[in-house]
């Protein structure tokens, strides 16, 4: 075989692909294999496959509406109770003045979630989201997760559906991947407990899906999960993406334990995030787009999973606040020059993008 030295122990996954679907053994073959480089090889050619030499980002924000949350999740170290040390919550005003300031500053989308807060009534989150529309128009509002989603259905008594309707009709574009974790209630048991399940979170994204919402799918690694559970969280995602094709991209996030109920545990390690990449590239055929979170990887271990399966740097993230406060040492930003050179260094083209992957330039390295 031409690639033997490359691809050694992976030989029968290198077989099935492009064949045959990739399955549970496969997915945990490939996460446990000290081949690391074959593991890159691999990933990097179905990459390859999807979307060539590019790499995609977009000039985005993020706006944290509030940091109070009552279900207060162990892995949590962004939410607050009401009135603690620390604790805020924006008004409408404040938050249409900082989505305005951001249009002003060209950003194309903006990342809006929260805590699930007790106290704010359903109309304040349906107030906002017309209000931003009404003074940025052009903005790809990106906004609220699943579990904010089911926070509002219960908060309202109607099924989930009418809230997703409403928003939409007030100028809600698209859903984040958040509250995703991992699917297993035993590690959902132990790391949110008060959190929707996975089933639920499932089931939000394939109505929004069937409404026409598209939305992104998140999977948090580097905390108790097993390399089983990651891998039936993946096969979760392709499953309701054969479904319904709803999905844009799937964000793995690596846990960050700083100020968490489970600070000592320790962080995860550069390998794991690029093995994570790169086998969520492998089990996830029907998803075109995987992020390397800078933001939670470091723009350094970020820029290496490009070679790991990953093609997209997320965005600018002008004021990254979560992942912050459980210790992330990366910039709350990167300017797009930052991204451009980070993609350009391995030879690769930058594409800026929108929220639905339509492209606004490409930049070649010279």
């Amino acid at each position: 075989m031409e690639f033997a030295p490359v691809i050694k122990g992976l030989e029968q996954v290198y077989e099935k692909i492009g064949k045959k679907r990739l399955n549970k053994e496969d997915g945990l073959e490939l996460l446990q294999t000290t081949n690391l480089l074959g593991l890159g090889y691999l990933a990097n050619e179905q990459k390859r496959a999807m979307t060539g030499e590019q790499v995609f980002y977009n000039n985005n924000a993020h706006i944290n509406y509030s940091n109070v949350c009552k279900v207060r999740c162990g892995l949590c170290a962004f939410a607050k109770d009401p009135g603690e040390k620390g604790s805020y919550t924006m008004s409408i005003e404040e938050v249409v003045n900082k989505a305005g300031q951001f249009s002003d500053q060209g950003v194309t989308e903006l990342h809006i979630v929260g805590g699930i807060h007790p106290d704010l009534p359903f109309s304040y989150y349906v107030d906002m989201i017309r209000r931003i529309k009404e003074r940025a128009p052009q903005v790809s509002l990106k906004a609220f997760t699943a579990a904010e989603y089911d926070a509002f259905a219960q908060m309202e008594n109607v099924p989930v559906i009418e809230i997703l309707k409403i928003l939409t009709d007030a100028g809600l574009s698209f859903i984040t991947g958040g509250g995703a974790e991992n699917f297993s209630p035993r590690v959902r048991e132990i790391i949110c407990p008060g959190k929707l399940s996975g089933e639920r979170w499932l089931d939000i994204h394939r109505q929004a899906h069937r409404l026409g919402i598209p939305t992104n799918a998140n999977v948090l690694y580097g905390i108790i999960e097993t390399d089983e559970e990651l891998i039936d969280h993946l096969l979760a995602l392709r499953a309701l993406q054969d479904e319904t094709m709803g999905f844009k991209a799937l964000i793995p996030t690596a846990f960050h334990p700083k100020n968490t109920k489970f600070k000592d545990l320790p962080q995860a390690s550069a390998i794991r995030t690029l093995k994570v990449i790169a086998v969520a590239r492998l089990i996830l055929d029907n998803f075109k787009y995987i992020k390397a979170y800078w933001v939670s990887s470091s723009p350094q271990v970020a820029q290496m999973a490009l070679a790991f399966g990953a093609n997209d740097l997320d965005g600018v993230v002008r004021e990254e606040k979560i992942y912050h406060t459980a210790g992330a040492t990366s910039p709350q930003m990167q300017t797009e020059q930052e991204l451009i050179r980070m993609i350009h260094e391995l030879g690769l083209e930058a594409v800026e993008r929108d929220t639905y992957y339509n492209v606004i330039k490409t930049v070649k390295p010279k």
